[in-house]
């Protein structure tokens, strides 16, 4: 059977203290007993206890943990998937399984939260480890209760990680606008170049849009760096998470407003529909998100 009781700190600080808690939480009965209930009523507790080697009776938090974090370290195998899903659904609720659920999907996530700390240490200067650590964390603590990742299209792990890095770029660039450089002399100057938060920010819309499938292009590019085009990604992807639209809606949209758009005959060939129909099913998503943003009458 496989041992993980044993845990190796993800790195100093913040991280070391939350693989410490981990080890407790291990050895806690009443937190083996849920992580078992869970996995037997998500009826995924057979393929768990393969993959790791185990007896399904004695499936706990680290044999769940091993099916977060396959032995090539990438979280993108269709079981780490539909687990990570099903913790999300959890999560999402008010109690101390919530609780319990998103606690254990950072500790699944912290060998990304130590490269988004890293990345945004070395990126922005002024803060020292613990503190971005600590923004990183309360980051994909909230972006895990939120509700908003277990229905979006793609792989769950990535758009979690997406989204909370989005995050603390906002608040580290809310951070050190009061600290910098007056904001009417700074539109006075040159370069308009946008800064570190305002590039990863446009990152993180463009590699949830593409897992979402809106567009094709795997790497940021031109079309996709306008304000406009970004700003109309995210609108859209924020739009299918609260089911105003559907997912083909989306496309149809995404698809159509660009700088090279697909052809809609094409489109439709992909859809399965035909080209007057895809230009229908375009104006009637395009009615309900702009219906979205009306304010209240």
């Amino acid at each position: 059977m496989l041992d993980l009781r044993t845990t190796t700190p993800t790195a100093r600080g913040i991280f070391a203290r939350l693989d410490a808690e981990w080890a407790e939480l291990c050895e806690d009965a009443s937190v083996r007993a849920a992580v078992a209930d869970w996995l037997m009523t998500d009826h995924l507790a057979d393929e768990v206890a393969a993959v790791t080697d185990s007896w399904v009776r004695a499936l706990g938090p680290e044999q769940l943990l091993a099916a977060l974090r396959p032995s090539h370290g990438v979280l993108s195998d269709a079981l780490t998937d539909a687990v990570l899903r099903s913790l999300l659904v959890r999560a999402t609720g008010h109690d101390r399984s919530a609780t319990l659920a998103a606690r254990i999907i950072v500790q699944a996530m912290l060998p990304a939260a130590v490269r988004m700390t890293r990345g945004q240490v070395r990126g922005t200067g002024g803060r020292t480890w613990d503190d971005v650590g600590h923004i990183v964390i309360a980051a994909l603590f909230e972006v895990a209760r939120s509700g908003r990742i277990h229905t979006r299209p793609g792989r769950p792990a990535a758009n979690l990680a997406l989204d909370a890095l989005s995050r603390v770029c906002r608040e580290l660039a809310a951070d050190r606008e009061p600290a910098g450089e007056d904001l009417a002399a700074a539109e006075h100057l040159a370069d308009p170049t946008p800064g570190p938060a305002a590039r990863a920010h446009a990152a993180a819309i463009h590699q949830a849009a593409h897992a979402a499938g809106l567009t094709t292009e795997a790497a940021i590019g031109e079309a996709e760096a306008s304000s406009a085009r970004l700003e109309l990604l995210e609108l859209v992807l924020e739009a299918m998470e609260h089911g105003s639209i559907s997912h083909a809606d989306g496309q149809a949209i995404a698809w159509h407003y660009t700088t090279t758009p697909v052809p809609d005959a094409q489109a439709a060939h992909r859809a399965g529909t035909t080209a007057a129909a895809w230009r229908r099913r375009r104006s009637r998503a395009v009615d309900r998100l702009k219906s979205r943003l009306r304010p209240a009458a």
